[in-house]
């Protein structure tokens, strides 16, 4: 069988790898051409194009590079009728897939979409253009079912969530040697998650850092995105107490006491990897005005969103800042305020419906070819 993958970021060729990784065990025949990243990679295959070339974050930022959007989008129509697959398979990324979904629907290619558009969250207007153009819609946030078919009468499927795979398939890692080869000692480390786009990383490292002064007794390490290369980092970490770790997030997070997160798929990675965490966010203005007015949220972070209430804090725009993030982290530093935020990660884990979902998704994609 012929697969066709797009994912446009770090976290969609994380979740896009795993899945093909399900896919060859359920079809050893399985071959792909995808729009992805270094993980999909590894599973073997053709890339079209690295998510680091697709990567806009904000409203300002997708007008400028408007251009280069639209010819990423005409190069992909060209690719996937060059390669005709046998199935379509989106990653999130909605901005991009579903414009390729309307497309390719109308070509007659079979449409599945992996990891929801977070529609519930804003333009919700786009559950037209789901209804009609995607075939077969695969969820991993157990709200999302009761939102697409008691709300809006379309049938999907809740596979679990990921990231849960991704994290127990993890190795564990050798401590000692982890903080000999990065430069660190014995001091526990607060990790540092800035993003993975270098328009946010820029934003938030330099109020991440400002309070490093504060906590000399821990050693700060900034979590590198696989996406950037270690010099971006390099006016960020002159201090002496930050350290930069590229590409091994995972093994930060399992050595990390706290955390300072921006907001996105990193805040629930965090917490399924019990770190007491900060959460934080901030744009552009303009940007941020935009948002506030068409996102209809009580929160921002999955963490809180799953959960239905503040299990983490979050910072958001003006709150974000360096007086109020010594005063949170000094919080989920504390024994009581550590406690609470574990209960409510364990409370989390029992909702995200267990391991499996690449599994569970490889499975149903075939099913829709036999049937």
């Amino acid at each position: 069988m012929k697969y066709y993958l797009i994912a446009g970021e770090a976290s969609g060729d994380l979740h896009a790898s795993n899945l093909m990784k399900a896919l060859k065990k359920q079809d050893p025949a399985a071959q792909f051409r995808f729009w992805g990243g270094d993980l999909m990679q590894e599973q073997g295959g053709t890339m079209v194009k690295h998510y680091r070339e697709l990567a806009f974050m904000g409203f300002i930022e997708v007008i400028y590079n408007l251009r280069t959007i639209l010819k990423n989008i005409e190069l992909c129509k060209e690719d996937i009728e060059t390669y005709q697959p046998d199935i379509l398979i989106f990653i999130d990324y909605p901005g991009f897939n579903l414009r390729i979904a309307k497309w390719a629907k109308q070509k007659g290619f079979p449409t599945h979409f992996y990891i929801s558009p977070q529609i519930w969250a804003w333009k919700e207007n786009r559950i037209a253009a789901i209804k009609r153009d995607i075939d077969h819609m695969y969820v991993i946030l157990p709200f999302e079912k009761d939102f697409y078919e008691k709300k809006h009468g379309y049938s999907v499927h809740f596979v679990g969530h990921p990231l849960l795979d991704a994290i127990a398939q993890k190795e564990l890692v050798d401590a000692p040697s982890f903080k000999a080869e990065f430069g660190l000692d014995d001091r526990p480390i607060i990790a540092v998650l800035p993003g993975s786009r270098k328009q946010e990383i820029s934003k938030m490292l330099k109020t991440m850092l400002s309070i490093t002064e504060d906590f000399r007794e821990y050693q700060f390490v900034i979590a590198g995105a696989p996406s950037q290369d270690p010099e971006f980092y390099a006016p960020f970490i002159q201090k002496k107490n930050v350290r930069l770790v590229m590409n091994r997030t995972y093994d930060v997070l399992s050595l990390s006491t706290a955390a300072l997160v921006t907001s996105g798929t990193a805040t629930l990675e965090t917490a399924l990897f019990k770190v007491p965490e900060v959460v934080c966010y901030k744009g552009s203005n303009i940007s941020y005005q935009i948002a506030k007015r068409i996102i209809n949220l009580d929160y921002i972070s999955l963490v809180n969103l799953i959960m239905e209430k503040e299990v983490v804090k979050e910072l958001i725009q003006k709150d974000f800042n360096t007086k109020t993030l010594r005063k949170e982290l000094k919080k989920i530093l504390e024994p009581h305020h550590r406690d609470t935020i574990f209960n409510g990660y364990y409370e989390l884990e029992k909702k995200l419906g267990g391991q499996g979902a690449s599994e569970k998704t490889a499975k149903l994609i075939l099913e829709t070819i036999k049937n």
